[in-house]
């Protein structure tokens, strides 16, 4: 069986991106919303991007930016991929030059099913736990078993952290799993000790 893919988001320095490649991420998460307490910009993404190894999808996390925002960002940075966090239409995400996948949070009463066909052009989808006025980043998890079976690749976010991860890919078998806040020492700032950890679990599930 393949391993589940990691993408450790939040990254804010040069230094953090380096840990959670060596541990064996999969790909890095630079957020691009200003409210956000890992927020970068530009010049700041920049200098952590420069000279990463081969085989390292760098994503950019947007916000309902405005388009303008999101090309200027692609072309500065060099992103491989988009992630759209808000409440941004197909159309709106479909009109970059990348591939992108669409964050949904897992509000009551929400028909995913629906939600996810709206997002055709997505090549996954993001299941992130629901708090009224934040759009991630929130820390929890949430109910896993109520994921119904998709067509599109999965991204589990949410809570996750070493404590959980191996029962979190043991229910939901998704394709990849997104983790910020649970492989942090402080806000924003990153721990290699639990970077690691959190890859030591995902290998041996």
């Amino acid at each position: 069986m393949q391993r589940t893919r990691v993408k450790i988001c939040g990254i804010t320095q040069r230094q953090d991106a380096l840990d959670a490649i060596v541990a064996g991420a999969d790909a890095i998460g630079l957020v691009f919303y200003a409210p956000s307490p890992r927020a970068v910009r530009i010049a700041q993404a920049k200098k952590i991007v420069a000279g990463l190894p081969p085989f390292v999808t760098v994503v950019g996390l947007f916000v309902d930016a405005d388009a303008a925002v999101v090309k200027d960002t692609i072309a500065q940075v060099g992103l491989d991929c988009l992630q759209f966090h808000g409440n941004e239409t197909a159309a709106y995400c479909e009109q970059f030059t990348l591939p992108y996948f669409k964050a949904i949070r897992m509000e009551a009463g929400l028909d995913l099913s629906a939600e996810v066909i709206k997002y055709d052009g997505a090549i996954a989808i993001l299941l992130d736990s629901y708090q009224a006025g934040t759009p991630g980043g929130t820390g929890e998890t949430f109910d896993w078993e109520t994921i119904p079976a998709l067509d599109k690749p999965l991204i589990l976010a949410g809570g996750l952290d070493a404590k959980n991860i191996k029962h979190a890919i043991h229910t939901v078998h998704p394709y990849a799993v997104d983790v910020s806040g649970g492989v942090e020492a402080t806000k924003g700032i990153k721990s290699p000790q639990k970077i690691a950890a959190f890859m030591e679990e995902v290998n041996n599930v």
